[in-house]
């Protein structure tokens, strides 16, 4: 059995000559700074730390540092300074964070910065503290004591009823109750036998890179999820689905399963019980629908990923028609901490129906674009000023796009609004998996309907006559009011057929594809009658090709 305690002593408590560290400069390594040369800059660190000679000092890679804003982003996490743009053919930007390193100032203040301050991080919390190549460093962060305590001290059905009472919601877009999925499949029997859980990381919203970023910096906290997942619903084999256009998240996913296997985390007789959990990576091509789970299951099977009819529901009969969970990234990140300290801990956080904490991507025309984590049930005004640093340049915030193409636009008026499933859905969007675009008086918003219906369009898979041609018209009726050629029978024509698409496609993709156009309409609709009656865009965003000259 695997001594968590004795792997928790990590090697990089003190330097090669047994001088305990004092600081640690933590150099972000996932995908966003990385493009940005990251690598340099750790390198670069090292080599000036060793020109001066100085002790007690260390350079790490980590995980997301979430002010992507900023990056190449590094940070001292013990005086917690955070140095943004950091430069490696800079010698000045350099020896800011070596300055710093030896006792001097600099750098963002991360405990009064808003930013910071008012997140809460639960998924996040090892991300930028972790090196996600080093289980060592995992464990030594409290890794795997959840899966070790589940499968030695507590029954599957206890672990189970552990996730029901905490309340977590699925945290792929639904917002199903976690724990009543899992129950589902636990009481499911196979005739044949077996068991599956699969990760859907098949994360393929416009802006949207929550599930990447967790991938890439705790991917050790993601299997660790999937395997408490397992031994609770009886399961002996899991699947991560993730996108090819993740090479960092495959490449880090793959070797924390070698790790985990070698020091008997995963595999056969897990911490030295009759539990055993496996997991394969299978890689998606990149198509937006095998995010719905039945398409999901075809491509794993080696199919083509097109939806099919339920019921069945996959809980019954998924993966070679067997009962299979299947969860998103976010959804496993939160299963080991809620084990580890309780579900009633988690379930006092949030709201009473949306329970715990939601990562988002914050994207678009605000100050600090990044990852964030925030309690359900805090405001939008609070995530678009407050954390978000507001509108770039001063500007007016028009609206924000939650939920990604199957989720809608919240106007300022509601900017105090609670972000819940139940107040989103009030509001006429929904939670998604977490992409948030924040838009100011640039934005057109029947342009921005058009955006997303391109999308859709384009993703449809084909299977089913309203999304596969629906969706096609509705974006052409879009192009009509946006080129200034549509009339008033068109916009009526539009509703009419979104109402239709909406209500007569096979899955979530087709079924949701009409929102943006249903929330611009309901909060922006004389932004459409100004493109019909007056043949003008009121952002000037969209080309008036019939526009009315003198």
């Amino acid at each position: 059995m695997t001594d968590l305690a004795e792997r928790g002593q990590h090697p990089e408590d003190t330097t090669d000559g047994a001088v305990p560290i004092r600081a640690c400069a933590n150099v972000c390594e996932a995908a966003g700074c990385m493009s940005l040369d990251a690598e340099r800059v750790l390198e670069s660190l090292q080599a000036r730390i060793n020109e001066r000679g100085l002790t007690g000092v260390a350079v790490k890679r980590v995980g997301c540092l979430r002010l992507c804003a900023g990056g190449p982003l590094v940070e001292i996490p013990e005086k917690g300074q955070l140095f943004e743009n950091v430069d490696p053919t800079s010698p000045e930007s350099i020896d800011r964070v070596v300055d710093a390193l030896d006792g001097g100032d600099g750098g963002r203040q991360t405990a009064e910065d808003p930013f910071f301050s008012r997140q809460m991080r639960i998924v996040l919390a090892n991300s930028g503290l972790v090196d996600p190549e080093d289980l060592d460093d995992y464990i030594a962060h409290g890794g795997y004591t959840a899966l070790t305590q589940a499968v030695t001290t507590m029954r599957p059905y206890e672990v189970l009823e552990e996730v029901v009472h905490s309340g977590l919601r699925g945290r792929g877009g639904a917002g199903y109750p976690t724990g009543l999925k899992w129950r589902t499949v636990a009481k499911s029997v196979s005739p044949e036998g077996g068991k599956f859980v699969i990760c859907n990381a098949d994360e393929g919203d416009p802006g949207a890179f929550m599930d990447r970023s967790v991938l890439e910096s705790v991917p050790q906290q993601v299997l660790e999820g999937m395997a408490i997942a397992g031994y609770a619903v009886g399961a002996n084999k899991g699947y991560i689905y993730v996108r090819a256009e993740y090479p960092l998240a495959v490449k880090r996913l793959r070797l924390a399963i070698r790790q985990a296997e070698r020091a008997g985390l995963l595999g056969t007789n897990i911490a030295d019980t009759a539990f055993s959990f496996d997991v394969d990576i299978r890689i998606g091509a990149g198509a937006f629908v095998c995010g719905e789970e039945t398409a999901l299951i075809a491509s794993v099977e080696g199919r083509r990923g097109t939806p099919r009819p339920r019921p069945p529901f996959p809980a019954q009969s998924g993966l070679w028609d067997r009962p299979t969970l299947i969860n998103n990234v976010e959804t496993l990140a939160n299963i080991s901490t809620i084990i580890r300290n309780g579900a009633d801990w988690y379930r006092a956080i949030g709201t009473p129906k949306s329970a715990g904490t939601k990562v988002f991507a914050l994207a678009g025309r605000v100050v600090n674009t990044g990852l964030i984590e925030v309690p359900m049930g805090v405001t939008l005004r609070e995530i678009v000023y407050d954390i978000g640093g507001g509108i770039i340049g001063g500007a007016a915030f028009k609206a924000v796009q939650t939920g990604g193409p199957s989720g809608g636009c919240i106007p300022a008026a509601d900017l105090d609004m609670s972000v819940d499933y139940e107040s989103l859905a009030q509001a006429g969007s929904i939670m998604g998996s977490g992409g948030m675009i924040v838009m100011d008086e640039t934005s057109c918003m029947v342009d921005v309907a058009k955006y997303f219906m391109d999308f859709c369009r384009d993703e449809s898979c084909g299977k089913c006559i309203p999304c596969r041609v629906g969706t096609v018209e509705l974006y052409m009726l879009l192009d009509k009011i946006s080129r200034g050629e549509a009339e008033l029978a068109d916009l009526t024509t539009l509703e009419r057929l979104a109402d239709m698409v909406k209500s007569t496609s096979l899955c979530g993709l087709g079924q949701s594809a009409p929102n943006p156009i249903f929330s611009t309409l309901r909060y922006f609709k004389d932004e459409y009658l100004s493109h019909i009656e007056d043949r003008i865009c009121p952002a000037g965003v969209c080309s008036m090709t019939s526009a009315v000259t003198a």
